[in-house]
C-alpha cells in the first residue's frame, strides 16, 4: 500500500507540477553576442538553472539597483525535460538588468530566461537611428531564439515549443507585436490628438511612430503566451488584430499612474479588445510604472534626482507595500500563469 501511495504522489508531482524536476537552487548565466552582418547586433544576457553556485558573482549591481547573484557559465542542470523559454523586453531607455529580478526568479523555477538589450532604446544605447526603427524591436527577440537554437549550450536543452514573452512598457508594446497584434500609425498618431498626454505620444520622432513599416505583421507563431507589465503605445493596435489573438495573455497594470501614463487606457485597451477566453487581467493597486523593474537602494532617490530633478520617480512605489513585496506578486502571477500555460502544451 505505501508503494502504491507513493506512485499515486509521484504520479501528482509530474502531472499537476510539471516543471518541479527542472527547478533550481543556483543560477547560470550567460553573455551572448549575436551577430548576422545586418546592422543589429544584440547583446543578450541567458539565466538557467545550475546544480551549485561555485563561482558565483553579483550582476545588475550598482550606485540605484540592487543585483543578484549568479555563476557565469556555468553548466546547466541536467533535467529529464527540456526547459521551456522565457524571453523578456525591456522598456524604453532601459536593458536586460531592468527584468532580471525576474529572470533570477524564472531561472529558480526551472526556466531559461533571454533577454536582449534593444539597440537604440537603452540606457547604454540611445540611438535614434536604431531606436526609429521600432518594428525591429520584436525581431530582436525572434533573433534571440534563433542565438539560442545556434548556441552549442542551449540548443539541445530548450524547449521551442514553449516560449513566452514578457515585456515592460515598451517591452509590453515588443511582445504584444510579436503575438501577432499589428499597429496602425494612423490610428495612433489620432489617437494622440485626444491623449496627448501619454508617454508614446512625446517620442513620435525617436520611436519613428509615423513609418509605415509598423503598419506591417511582426508575429513570430513560435510564441504560445505573453505576458505584458505596464505596456505603453497598446492604443495603436488594431482592435481587430487583438481580437484574433489566440495565445494565452497575462495583462498586468499598474494602479497608480503617473503624469504620462494611463493604466485604463493602455492596459485596459487590452482587456477590452484581447479574448476574454485567453486573457487574464490583473491590476496591482499600489504598483506605480517602475514598480516593474529592479530593486533600488535605500539613497537611490536622493542620487537620481541630483543627476535629473524627478528621477527618483524610478524608485517610487504608490503603497505601504516595499517594492520586493509587489515583486513577489508579480513573481507569483508570472509563474503560475506560466505553468498553467505549459501545463495545456506539453510538446
Amino acid at each position: 500500500m505505501a508503494k502504491f501511495l507513493l506512485g499515486l504522489t509521484n504520479l501528482f508531482i509530474i502531472l499537476f507540477f510539471p516543471f518541479i524536476c527542472s527547478a533550481s537552487e543556483y543560477i547560470g548565466f550567460k553573455r551572448i553576442h549575436y551577430d548576422i552582418q545586418d546592422g543589429r547586433p544584440l547583446d543578450i544576457a541567458v539565466w538557467y538553472p545550475i546544480n551549485n553556485k561555485h563561482g558565483a558573482v553579483t550582476i545588475a549591481e550598482n550606485a540605484i539597483f540592487y543585483g543578484h547573484d549568479v555563476t557565469p557559465d556555468a553548466e546547466p542542470k541536467i533535467s529529464t525535460t527540456k526547459y521551456p523559454l522565457a524571453l523578456l523586453s525591456h522598456g524604453y531607455g532601459g536593458s536586460w538588468q531592468n527584468l532580471s529580478w525576474l529572470a533570477n526568479e524564472l531561472a529558480l523555477k526551472g526556466y531559461i530566461v533571454a533577454a536582449p538589450n534593444h539597440p537604440g532604446t537603452t540606457i547604454f544605447d540611445r540611438n535614434i537611428e536604431q531606436s526609429s526603427k521600432l518594428w525591429l524591436r520584436p525581431q530582436d527577440l525572434s533573433k534571440t531564439i534563433e542565438a539560442l537554437i545556434g548556441n552549442q549550450t542551449f540548443s539541445n536543452i530548450v524547449n521551442f515549443n514553449q516560449i513566452a514573452a514578457i515585456g515592460h512598457s515598451l517591452g509590453g508594446w515588443s511582445v504584444i507585436a510579436l503575438s501577432g497584434a499589428r499597429f496602425s500609425t494612423n490610428l495612433f498618431n489620432q489617437d494622440c490628438k485626444i491623449h496627448s498626454y501619454l508617454k508614446g505620444c512625446h517620442l513620435l520622432s525617436e520611436l519613428g511612430l509615423a513609418n509605415s513599416e509598423l503598419n506591417k505583421s511582426m508575429l513570430d507563431p513560435r510564441i504560445k503566451a505573453f505576458i505584458s507589465l505596464d505596456a505603453g503605445l497598446t492604443r495603436g493596435f488594431t482592435i481587430e488584430s487583438l481580437q484574433e489573438i489566440k495565445i494565452p495573455s497575462l495583462i498586468i497594470g499598474a494602479g497608480i499612474d503617473l503624469d504620462d501614463t494611463n493604466v485604463q487606457l493602455e492596459s485596459g485597451y487590452l482587456q477590452q479588445f484581447l479574448a476574454k477566453s485567453s486573457t487574464t487581467y490583473i491590476t496591482i493597486p499600489d504598483a506605480m510604472h517602475f514598480s516593474f523593474i529592479q530593486m533600488c537602494k535605500t539613497n537611490a532617490i536622493e542620487i537620481l534626482n541630483q543627476e535629473k530633478q524627478g528621477e527618483g520617480i524610478i524608485c517610487k512605489d504608490g503603497g505601504i507595500r516595499q517594492r520586493s513585496e509587489i515583486h513577489s506578486e508579480i513573481t507569483h502571477l508570472v509563474v503560475n500563469f506560466l505553468s498553467d500555460t505549459f501545463s495545456n502544451n506539453k510538446n
